[in-house]
């Protein structure tokens, strides 16, 4: 199907909003907002306040509930300037924790495979034979032909100046201590999941959480909500594409809230609060949870007919109950 909506002008697109029903209380404002924002970003926030309804596709029968351009009674320009405030707030709140974690992880994976060898992160001896030698999916790579891909990329463009040090003085190879400040995210979950099941384990332990499989699953979830946050990507009513495990154990209370509940489980809360126990095992007197909490119950009232909550972020009825224990 062709393209066919044409280029509007910030007032057109101004215009567009007031014919499908969104109320306008200060055009100049709004302007503004449009100018610094954008047309499309802004539609992801007053997406929910459109009017939804039940068609039928002609080819296939099926009917399917689609959106409709015109919005509920009463929806406000400001309704959708505040969730993505909201959202902006909650991103910056986890860049802070994510970094933290991040930084943390780099110095587990050093210290750890360090004392097998000095550049232990590109001897492929080092890590369990199965993992290494995994297909990734849409690719013709092996786990560890993919990762070792990643890496050289990473060194490759880094910018930093103990990288063109090290290669200029030292050779090709870089010690997993210094190779370690190039990683991002994602190769810290891909080395991970390569490691050697021991290995994995003795890092799960730091992190309070029992079995290596299910921390693995952790980190590959926070990879992806890394990306999220990095790119400002819509958070708060997300589907995550990726489901972490749940431990089996019930020793930890927040556990039983997500287990066996696919909604939950769907929802970006879950990373949440797998960031909030990794934060709290890194630093155990932090505040970050509990600014975290305060940033959710500040969730912004809506002039809107339709009224949206938590429920979207995928917090359960009780998850105050929990959240600051320790």
């Amino acid at each position: 199907m062709a393209y066919d909506r044409p280029w509007l002008s910030y007032q057109e697109q101004l215009e567009q909003l007031k014919l499908r029903g969104m109320v306008i209380t200060d055009d100049v404002a709004a302007l503004d907002y449009l100018q610094r924002i954008g047309y499309y970003r802004l539609s992801a926030y007053w997406y929910p306040f459109r009017h939804f309804r039940p068609e039928q596709c002609a080819k296939t029968g099926i009917v399917q509930i689609r959106a409709q351009d015109n919005f509920v009674d009463n929806t406000q320009f400001i309704d959708a300037v505040n969730l993505y405030l909201f959202d902006k707030q909650l991103r910056l709140l986890l860049t802070d924790a994510l970094e933290r974690i991040e930084v943390s992880l780099r110095v587990d994976i050093a210290y750890l495979l360090g004392k097998q060898g000095t550049f232990a992160h590109t001897d492929i001896k080092q890590f369990h034979p199965s993992f290494v030698r995994k297909a990734i999916k849409g690719t013709n790579k092996t786990a560890w032909e993919f990762w070792l891909e990643k890496y050289h990329g990473l060194v490759s463009r880094s910018k930093e100046d103990f990288v063109r040090h090290y290669l200029a003085n030292h050779g090709p190879n870089i010690p997993i201590w210094v190779a370690v400040e190039v990683f991002d995210f994602g190769a810290i979950s891909q080395l991970i999941s390569m490691m050697k099941i021991k290995d994995q384990q003795t890092i799960a332990e730091k992190y309070c959480v029992s079995g290596w499989q299910v921390f693995k699953s952790w980190i590959f979830g926070l990879s992806y909500l890394r990306n999220l946050v990095a790119h400002h990507s819509r958070l708060w009513n997300r589907n995550i594409t990726t489901k972490p495990s749940i431990p089996k154990s019930d020793e930890v209370t927040w556990y039983t809230s997500f287990r066996g509940n696919e909604d939950l489980l769907s929802k970006p809360f879950l990373l949440i609060a797998i960031t909030r126990q990794l934060m709290l095992c890194i630093c155990p007197n932090t505040q970050w949870h509990i600014r975290l909490q305060q940033h959710l119950l500040s969730f912004p009232k809506q002039h809107s007919d339709k009224k949206l909550n938590l429920n979207s972020v995928g917090v359960d009825e009780k998850w105050q109950d929990w959240w600051r224990t320790k």
